[in-house]
């Protein structure tokens, strides 16, 4: 595998639909701890991007590896951004955006995407796996994203509007050299209606390569059920 990249969890403590959701406990651990540990197990080269000394304070027993950045950035991946111009990582470096609020990552989806990252000439690369249930077609926390015929992006929605959708997962893989044109994109109409920034990445003419990952992987933490749902796995687990 090659060895040439890292990874930046953008974590903010201001969640509307969960209150100070990174902090949330997860059967004695908070969710960016998890996250975080999750994370490290893959490489050493993990960090978390942050504008809050809370979340700060939270990891600073488990890891010195938190990145301060600005409190003014719209979205996660401006944040990994200045973090990654902070760490002085180079350009043709793999930054893997995994994001904060995805506890359960599986170890061999990450290294397939990086595997797969290499091996390609897309732009930016990121995850699909079959829809878990019926809810997840309804549900509009749940994106969706349909492919072409060489699993190339060709859309991505909140809603079940798209041909033989599958459902998004939550990470993202770009050079650091394409991050920032990326982050210099201003956002566009789709992007701003869906609250999908990936729709700028298309809508601009970047590819992006989505890799499916068949095994079962649970939800990420988006509402109190899901908190539910995640101490219940915990405890079976």
């Amino acid at each position: 595998m090659n060895e040439n990249f890292c990874i930046i969890i953008p974590s903010r403590i201001g969640s509307t639909r969960l209150k100070n959701k990174p902090l949330i406990d997860l059967n004695g651990q908070s969710l960016i701890q998890r996250v975080y540990k999750n994370a490290a197990l893959i490489s050493r080269e993990s960090y978390i991007a942050t504008d809050s000394e809370l979340i700060k304070d939270n990891l600073k027993k488990i890891t010195k590896n938190v990145i301060m950045t600005s409190e003014n950035h719209i979205s996660g991946t401006d944040r990994i951004c200045e973090a990654a111009s902070k760490l002085k990582i180079k350009d043709d470096t793999l930054i893997l955006n995994l994001q904060g609020d995805e506890p359960f990552i599986p170890k061999d989806l990450l290294f397939k995407l990086i595997d797969k990252f290499f091996s390609l000439s897309c732009d930016v690369i990121t995850v699909s796996n079959q829809p878990v249930s019926g809810d997840d077609l309804t549900n509009p926390n749940c994106v969706l994203v349909e492919v072409d015929e060489n699993n190339y992006a060709t859309r991505f929605s909140r809603f079940n509007e798209l041909d033989n959708p599958k459902r998004h997962v939550g990470i993202y893989g770009y050079s650091f050299k394409t991050l920032k044109k990326l982050v210099k994109l201003k956002p566009t109409k789709n992007e701003l209606k869906n609250r999908l920034e990936q729709l700028r990445f298309i809508e601009n003419g970047f590819s992006i390569y989505v890799s499916n990952y068949d095994k079962e992987i649970p939800n990420g933490i988006d509402t109190y059920d899901d908190v539910e749902n995640a101490n219940i796995y915990l405890t079976n687990k």
